[in-house]
């Protein structure tokens, strides 16, 4: 009988979901709305159901299941209570995930940050496979990070290592939904890249979305070249300060914004290399690459938090 993982990935739109098998083999999935506006009962409620309705797959398959594993949106603690989230997932701050949900499930459950399980993910089976230490960053709402190290994630001394969009790269610059101002997520989030379009391109016509702006710069229009050519330093900028702080063997990049590929990551790379000090991206060059798995890394990387408990 083969054993599988429940991998459940909490956002704030969406949960993903699937039943993954040890050896990264995906025997079903699905994307449900977390529709979290009614509140954090209602959300653990939906996660429960979602976990009956794999284990009555399961026994219809003939598989055993092992666990759940779960990456959420929010800062989780090492006892896998959600220490910190924000208004997208209203309620949630202060849950203790597995606590709640063991009332109604009987399998082990693990828990950590969605970035977390993203990073595990492209570590077993996307673009950090082979590599025991890189950095994984998430640009999406916001900006978030995770240090995979000997293998693992770093987690710090609570468990909230990798706020890299809250570190500093500009005094007294644009207000951060932090409560701070000048965060890096305020400068190269997709949020940002929207605020700077709106900001730069007049209302022009190709200024409607991000993919539209990048449409745009690669026909050659000079204020979206412009534009993407500035947001690219603004990622390289909080990059390289990462580069600078871990001298990590490699960088992976997710979200949907690196659906742009070599157009947008040949100019991060340049960018990386003249913020750089000699040696820490160059000589051999540092890889900059775009995350692998897409929408199903979070998934993928929440099943293998049972796998590594195995």
């Amino acid at each position: 009988m083969h054993k599988v993982a429940i991998g459940i990935d909490i956002g704030g739109t969406y949960i993903k979901s699937g039943l993954v098998g040890s050896s990264g083999q995906i025997w079903e999935r699905q994307s449900t709305p977390t529709e979290a506006g009614s509140g954090k009962n209602d959300l653990l409620a939906k996660i429960a159901r979602i976990v009956h309705g794999y284990e009555r797959t399961a026994a219809k398959l003939h598989l055993d299941l092992a666990g759940i594993g779960i990456g959420t949106a929010g800062y989780v603690n090492l006892q896998g209570v959600v220490g910190s989230a924000t208004g997208n997932l209203p309620g949630w701050q202060g849950t203790s995930i597995r606590d709640e949900l063991q009332g109604s499930v009987s399998l082990p459950i693990f828990v950590d940050n969605d970035v977390n399980a993203v990073a595990l993910g492209e570590l077993w089976l996307g673009a950090g496979r082979n590599r025991d230490d890189f950095i994984c960053l998430a640009l999406g709402t916001g900006v978030g990070g995770c240090l995979i190290t000997g293998g693992k994630p770093y987690r710090g001394r609570n468990g909230y290592a990798g706020a890299y969009g809250h570190q500093t790269i500009a005094v007294g610059g644009h207000p951060c939904t932090c409560g701070q101002k000048g965060c890096w997520e305020q400068y190269a989030s997709v949020t940002a890249l929207k605020r700077m379009t709106a900001e730069m391109a007049d209302g022009a016509e190709w200024s409607r979305s991000p993919e539209d702006v990048f449409a745009a710069a690669r026909n050659g229009v000079a204020k979206a070249v412009e534009i993407v050519d500035r947001y690219a330093e603004n990622i390289a900028i909080g990059t390289a300060n990462l580069i600078h702080h871990f001298n990590p063997t490699a960088i992976v990049i997710g979200g949907a914004i690196t659906a742009q590929g070599d157009f947008l990551f040949e100019r991060i790379r340049n960018h990386v290399r003249r913020l750089t000090l000699h040696g820490f991206a160059d000589e051999p060059e540092l890889p900059i690459v775009p995350a692998e798995l897409g929408h199903m890394a979070g998934m993928i990387g929440a099943a293998k938090l049972v796998w590594m408990q195995s």
